[in-house]
């Protein structure tokens, strides 16, 4: 076995499918006679490996695995894209189970995951007939399917999974964990497993399971994307150092995985913690995607529109998704007043083209023409219906929560210094009806960050207004909670009062560009972060590296991952940054519980 092969017995990344399975001559001469005098031996014979061993199986399960070689993170055009990595693992495993209808079997997570980077028709055309979860009750013996298993190695997964292998439902089972488990696990599915199923689990044991979490997460996403980077995190968070330090010692430990191919100038992971900028989750946004997240909620794409006024029943539930919807793709990053104009214009087109699809069909040419034409025409129609009643449900929410005024405040909280104004707007805003319970708290929040240490600070006042107000104690409890979270004493950057005077300048010019910015002034902390370090400027005694290695050159390739969270308004930041950088790929890596709300 060689060296790369060993290590992929230890350690494959969530969404680096780990795979046990028979050696090619076990597999021949296996018979269901000899399971019980050949236990141990069979419990030698399981590994793990790199690369695809073919073979098939009288009966029992069959392990299969992907090989970390033949699968690239990069879209066309040479940019990360976590989406298209995740993708093209998972149509591997669905290749490398044969021709043949199939089942795939999961969890809650890689349910997401899944639908995240699939539609069910994409799928369908793969020979996936059958959606399950592992955790279902009443799954039905089906001998015809075969069953891909795409599971996080988790005790309670391993449980379910212990079940299904004594009394296996499908024929033949493809197993692939997102992760790496431990030995012990697998010596329970060994153990456990009638029809000679073992499994090897090597992971790591945290007390700090989120750390852990978090850990296992990253250090798979750099195996999906092949990169082996160099580490920076900011120094004022001790967070962001200790997981530095764990991101490390995975890479240290599992030297032969991360021996991809050396660039000239390595990549870089920068970890970052939310903390520093407690500001933009606070704001409210007015890009199309932020803005439907915001108001609406986004959960894997798929957007609750059943409380809207009116709504028909072909609407109640709509999908956004850039990788299926081309107007989404192409309006997700602008704001919501050219929304509302490239809505009309797709109207219009779509109005144009209507009369000639519902001409008289008069001949066979006509009807064959029809036929042709219909399934765009369809799905054009779908596309027009979808987003109109989007874009007319976030207006209504804009009129019905005022939130064109408090945005104007909030804005001004984050972008200036003027205590009386921002004080005298705030209380304004509290009296008006129309603005909601969490909207009133978040103005409050601002204003607590932002003059935390000013001489005349009048915090108490507003509390007591939004008591007053009747705003609940949960929402008032927020105020001192993200002071405490990222107050003065936390953060490790100025958010409010910058020192650069180049900064200042621009915001100055910025201001004059006129009222169609009044809403959209604020940049994130992050904006000017990688600013920095795109132009070889960061400071390193406030992000240093870990270990003694720097880079000499300015990187190409950057990963950030945001400790705590990100936001749409920092991913549209990437966006631009990728768009206007020739040269560089920018990587926005986000926890799971990534959010803009601020609640």
């Amino acid at each position: 076995m060689s060296a790369r092969e060993a290590a992929a017995r230890r350690l494959l990344g969530d969404v680096v499918s780990l795979c046990l399975q028979l050696q090619p001559s076990q597999l021949e001469n296996y018979s269901s006679q000899d399971c019980k005098s050949q236990e141990r031996e069979r419990k030698r014979n399981w590994v793990a490996l790199p690369g695809l061993v073919q073979g098939r199986k009288k009966r029992g399960i069959l392990f299969s695995c992907i090989s970390l070689q033949n699968i690239k993170g990069f879209a066309p055009g040479g940019k990360m894209n976590v989406v298209f990595a995740v993708k093209q693992y998972i149509a591997k495993m669905i290749e490398e189970s044969g021709t043949g209808m199939k089942v795939l079997l999961m969890d809650k997570e890689t349910t997401s995951i899944v639908s995240m980077v699939y539609t069910q028709s994409e799928i369908l055309q793969k020979e996936v007939y059958l959606f399950e979860r592992i955790d279902s009750a009443n799954r039905e013996n089906m001998k015809h399917l075969k069953a891909i298993c795409f599971l996080r190695p988790t005790k309670e997964n391993v449980d379910y999974l212990i079940q299904e292998l004594r009394r296996p439902k499908y024929s033949t089972y493809f197993i692939y964990f997102s992760n790496v488990i431990s030995k012990s696990n697998v010596k329970s599915l060994a153990e456990a497993d009638e029809q000679e199923v073992v499994a090897e689990v090597q992971g790591h044991s945290w007390d700090q399971a989120q750390l852990s979490r978090t850990t296992q997460g990253l250090t798979a996403l750099l195996l999906s994307l092949k990169k082996c980077p160099m580490i920076r995190y900011q120094l004022s968070s001790e967070p962001a150092k200790r997981l530095a330090e764990c991101v490390k010692q995975v890479i240290t430990k599992e030297y032969e995985l991360f021996d991809f191919r050396r660039t000239e100038v390595p990549p870089l992971l920068l970890l970052l913690d939310r903390s520093d900028d407690a500001i933009t989750p606070l704001l409210n946004q007015w890009t199309y995607q932020a803005m439907v997240h915001e108001l609406l909620g986004i959960n894997n794409n798929r957007i609750d529109l059943s409380r809207v006024p009116g709504i028909s029943k072909d609407l109640r539930e709509v999908v956004l998704s850039a990788e299926n919807d081309e107007f989404y793709a192409n309006n997700m990053y602008l704001n919501f007043a050219e929304i509302g104009s490239n809505i009309k214009n797709l109207m219009e087109d779509f109005q144009r083209r209507k009369p000639k699809e519902q001409q008289k069909l008069e001949s066979i040419a006509d009807m064959k023409a029809f036929v042709e034409n219909y399934p765009q025409f369809k799905k054009m129609s779908g596309t027009v219906s979808k987003h109109v009643t989007v874009l007319g449900e976030l207006s209504r929410l804009v009129s019905e929560r005022n939130l064109l005024e408090a945005s104007e405040v909030e804005q001004e909280l984050a972008c200036q210094n003027d205590h009386s104004s921002a004080l005298q707007n705030i209380r304004r805003l509290l009296q008006n009806p129309k603005v909601s319970e969490l909207d009133a708290t978040r103005l409050v929040m601002l204003y607590a960050l932002h003059y935390e240490r000013h001489s005349s600070n009048s915090l108490p006042g507003l509390m007591t207004e939004l008591r007053n107000r009747g705003v609940s104690e949960k929402h008032r409890k927020l105020v001192s909670a993200v002071v405490e979270y990222g107050g003065k004493r936390v953060r490790g950057s100025d958010l409010f009062n910058s020192k650069d005077a180049v900064a200042i300048t621009k915001q100055f010019l910025k201001g004059l560009k006129g009222v169609e910015n009044v809403y959209t002034q604020h940049q994130p902390l992050l904006h000017e972060t990688l600013d920095q370090l795109i132009k070889g400027k960061l400071k390193d005694n406030q992000y240093p590296y870990l270990g003694p290695s720097t880079l000499r050159d300015r990187p190409q390739d950057i990963i950030v991952f945001m400790i705590g969270g990100a936001t749409y308004e920092e991913a549209l930041t990437v966006y631009n940054l990728n768009r206007t950088t020739p040269g560089s790929g920018l990587c926005w890596a986000v926890p799971p519980s990534t959010t803009q709300k601020a609640s």
